[in-house]
């Protein structure tokens, strides 16, 4: 359930901001694709790099591949693994497509030259708060940044339900928040940048991520884990974007609660983008095509992933988020890809090295 926040139909013009902007792997298909050129068609193959949660990644992949004949695999990936997998390959992508994870990633990823330039034309229907408007990502769907906590252990602790960034920083909760690491997840990073942009700098965002860091128990690989942990009691609170949390819930694990910062929190749009250099271009933006469209935007919902979505004609749950029901930083996305780098590793050596007192 949502604490202190009501669930309901999606998105209103309060919820925009300027966008100037573990793991497994479906076996690749040794297929030869068209190369970039003609038709592609049954024979054909795309491997995908998904941020997406393991079921919708499959749902994904498997609705394109009914659809058009195409075979498409995936490897489900955080945030920071995909981009260093795709600098990794650079001169010989491995994958053909990114679908799912904050857009910030993707920012990064072009200031890399590792996403290349599609403006697929399914992609004139999605609102341009919620594209690039070169044409290097498209955005999907928005999650925002929450607090899954678990009340029985809240409860056990004699702490109320987070609505506050500083309500993390109780003594009570030392050990008792689960996050993830900012290099490797989008989640975690969106988290980052939210304390970056609400406190008005790099070094109090920093600092902010000192004074919780007693408080964490772990840093996680990946974004989504904190709310299983949550939800098996093993921390009082994981720090996700909410939907994940409610699949979660939906999945049994009902001590969870959702609630928010009222000072203001991050949100994700999640994107879909073509990797420069894929060997099978052609199949690589039906793809696109596709993960943009409503059909496979519905999809999240039968697979219990209820994040909003950006095209304006796809379903709406009441299980999603009422973005306008928030309030939301001023998450600048460009900024954010920009300072990724070099944020990222002052996090490493100025909070994740350092003991926990």
């Amino acid at each position: 359930m949502f604490t202190n926040r009501k669930v309901g139909v999606l998105l209103s013009g309060a919820a925009t901001v300027s966008l100037l902007l573990s793991a497994c792997a479906g076996t690749p298909s040794n297929s030869s694709g068209t190369g970039g050129g003609g038709e592609a068609g049954a024979g054909d193959s795309i491997t995908v790099a998904c941020g997406a949660m393991e079921d919708l990644c499959q749902a994904w992949t498997d609705a394109f591949t009914k659809k058009t004949g195409i075979k498409a695999t995936y490897v489900r990936l955080s945030s920071g693994e995909t981009v260093a997998r795709l600098a990794s390959a650079k001169s010989n992508p491995e994958f053909d497509v990114w679908h799912g994870g904050p857009v910030d990633g993707y920012g990064e990823a072009v200031n890399q030259g590792l996403l290349e330039a599609y403006s697929s034309p399914e992609a004139a229907a999605i609102p341009d708060k919620y594209k690039d408007a070169s044409g290097n990502w498209t955005g999907v769907y928005i999650g925002a940044l929450g607090f899954c906590s678990n009340k029985s252990a809240l409860d056990k602790l004699g702490v109320e339900v987070p609505d506050s960034w500083d309500d993390l920083l109780d003594p009570k909760l030392k050990g008792q928040i689960s996050t993830a690491h900012p290099s490797t997840s989008g989640t975690a990073f969106t988290t980052l940048w939210t304390q970056v942009t609400r406190l008005d700098g790099e070094d109090a965002g920093l600092d902010y991520m000192k004074q919780m860091h007693g408080n964490v128990l772990q840093y996680s690989k990946s974004g989504t884990a904190p709310g299983q942990i949550a939800g098996r009691g093993e921390a009082a609170v994981g720090l996700v974007f909410s939907h994940d949390c409610v699949k979660y819930q939906e999945e049994g694990m009902t001590d969870l609660v959702v609630s928010f910062p009222q000072e203001g929190t991050g949100y994700e749009v999640g994107g879909v983008g073509l990797v420069a250099g894929s060997k099978h271009k052609s199949a690589a933006q039906q793809y696109i095509d596709f993960a943009i469209s409503t059909e496979a935007q519905n999809i999240g919902q039968t697979v219990g992933a209820y994040q909003a979505l950006t095209h304006p004609q796809a379903n709406v749950s009441d299980k999603m988020v009422r973005l306008d029901s928030l309030t939301l930083v001023d998450y600048d996305f460009a900024k954010a890809s920009e300072a990724k780098p070099n944020l990222t590793k002052r996090f490493d050596d100025e909070i994740a090295a350092k003991p926990k007192e």
